[in-house]
């Protein structure tokens, strides 16, 4: 790796704006155009993670020419153009045979011909980026890095393979050896490292990914005390590593583990109070009022959602004030207010029907009618009114976008035990069975712990259609996946 000296002395090179990309963009915000890229991509069989940030990148230049997965969705968007057409460089002028010749060196940050070249996904792995992985189910939506990342079981962890390029060496004993200064490439592989768990904790759910994800947490913060070369890279580094912070938290939460989950978004929230970044106080606040809601504390589920909403309200993102009182909604809930929950969920609502804008920020991808939908069902069950809640679990299992297979599995178990409560057992049992398949693909022990207690509600009603095999399927051992 270059010294920090030699990263500095380099006067990086500014991005060229793709002006034709965004001209085909025309009205429509960056979340809504990435969702026409996701749907353009099942038309022809591709899987590609495209969100507002990813359109926001290729917008400022800072992709200069997509892997080969998103050029097959854009040339079948934009039928007769070529990437050039798009705004892109041609392939060969940004990615030489320097990059596949020698994969386990390190780059020279000190270097630009390169920087920017690949998008986020794009493998540098000296392999036929055309040739298809026959035997891995992640197929074109993640790299070779995060294949190797979660998928081997070998001495390599996580962030080896994630911030590899970061030069740090992590795993179960060795230390961190953070660069002395990092620059842009470190804050811009933490940035892609938050991508990467989020990606499949909306694909796998929480259990298989948590305790890998806490070797770049501990990178992240190694970087930050190795210092930054510039006040901009430290912002990113800041806001990167609370991010993370709070990624690491919500896979602690979503797998059980509430006490470690409370300490990373404490650790974000005092990353960003430290640095003053209200956007990262106003998501670790959404996280720890959620946190706080399914531990059984609603009283501070709403003081941590009102405190959000303040932090929020500087950033102009309607969408995120929606979350932000669904989350208010299910504190009133846990406190059996159901004026308080009636009148946030009512607020929240109209704030969802302002629709997207730029200022969304980019961790909210999840957020859409099915999110809404899935939070009011909640809301509806713990007030105790199963038939309300059934009828919002069912259009949030319906509406949701089949990339979130984890939050599909959710709605799904939110229906099964609403129908259970309700009185409806061949329903309930009917969901609890697509649950049960989908398990083999996601390991969430919240999802797990609420088909199990629809199990127990179901176990009087054995006779009824369907319920039999439901709980003798739930009863044998699972056949889950491996992450």
């Amino acid at each position: 790796m270059a010294s920090s000296t030699e990263t500095s002395s380099q006067p990086e090179r500014p991005a060229r704006p793709n002006l034709a990309f965004r001209r085909l963009r025309g009205r429509r915000s960056p979340a809504e155009f990435a969702a026409l890229v996701r749907r353009a991509a099942r038309e022809i069989g591709e899987r590609v993670s495209c969100d507002a940030r990813y359109v926001g990148r290729v917008e400022a230049g800072e992709i200069r020419c997509p892997n080969y997965a998103y050029e097959r969705v854009f040339l079948h968007m934009f039928p007769g153009r070529t990437l050039t057409d798009l705004g892109f460089a041609p392939r060969s002028s940004v990615r030489g045979r320097a990059a596949r010749t020698a994969p386990q060196a390190p780059p020279v940050f000190g270097t630009t011909e390169t920087r920017g070249a690949c998008e986020p996904y794009d493998t540098q792995d000296p392999y036929d980026p055309h040739e298809p992985y026959e035997n891995d189910h992640l197929n074109h939506e993640e790299s070779d890095v995060l294949r190797r990342a979660f998928m081997t079981g070998g001495g390599a962890t996580m962030a080896a393979a994630t911030l590899g390029p970061l030069g740090l060496t992590i795993d179960a004993t060795a230390a961190v050896r953070p660069p002395r200064r990092v620059g842009t490439p470190e804050a811009a592989a933490l940035e892609e490292a938050v991508r990467s768990i989020r990606l499949l904790d909306d694909r796998h759910g929480a259990d298989g990914l948590y305790r890998r994800a806490a070797a770049p947490l501990r990178a992240a913060y190694a970087l930050l005390d190795a210092g930054a070369t510039r006040q901009t890279t430290a912002e990113r580094l800041h806001s990167g590593a609370g991010e993370l912070a709070i990624s690491v938290g919500w896979l602690a939460h979503d797998s059980g583990r509430f006490d470690d989950a409370r300490s990373h978004y404490a650790e974000a929230l005092a990353t960003a109070r430290m640095t003053g970044d209200t956007a990262l106080e106003a998501h670790a606040f959404c996280n720890t009022a959620f946190l706080a809601r399914d531990a059984g504390r609603p009283r501070e589920a709403v003081r941590a959602a009102q405190a959000a909403r303040r932090a929020a309200a500087p950033l102009g993102s309607p969408r995120l004030m929606s979350l932000l009182a669904l989350r208010e909604a299910g504190g009133w809930a846990g406190l059996a207010d159901r004026t308080g929950c009636e009148q946030a969920l009512a607020r929240a609502q109209a704030l969802f029907e302002r629709g997207r804008s730029d200022a969304d920020p980019e961790w909210m991808s999840f957020y859409g009618e099915a999110e809404l939908e899935g939070l009011e069902a909640q809301c509806w069950s713990t007030l105790g009114d199963w038939r309300r809640a059934s009828r919002h679990a069912r259009r949030a299992a319906h509406l949701q976008d089949p990339h979130f297979t984890r939050n599909i599995a959710l709605y799904t178990a939110e229906l099964a035990d609403d129908l259970a409560r309700e009185g409806r057992p061949d329903e309930a049992a009917a969901a609890g069975l697509r649950v049960l398949d989908l398990l083999t693909q996601v390991q969430s022990s919240r999802i797990q712990t609420m088909l199990a207690g629809t199990a127990r509600v179901l176990l009087p009603h054995r006779r009824a259609s369907g319920v039999a095999d439901f709980l003798d399927r739930h009863a044998s051992p699972p056949r889950t996946t491996r992450v």
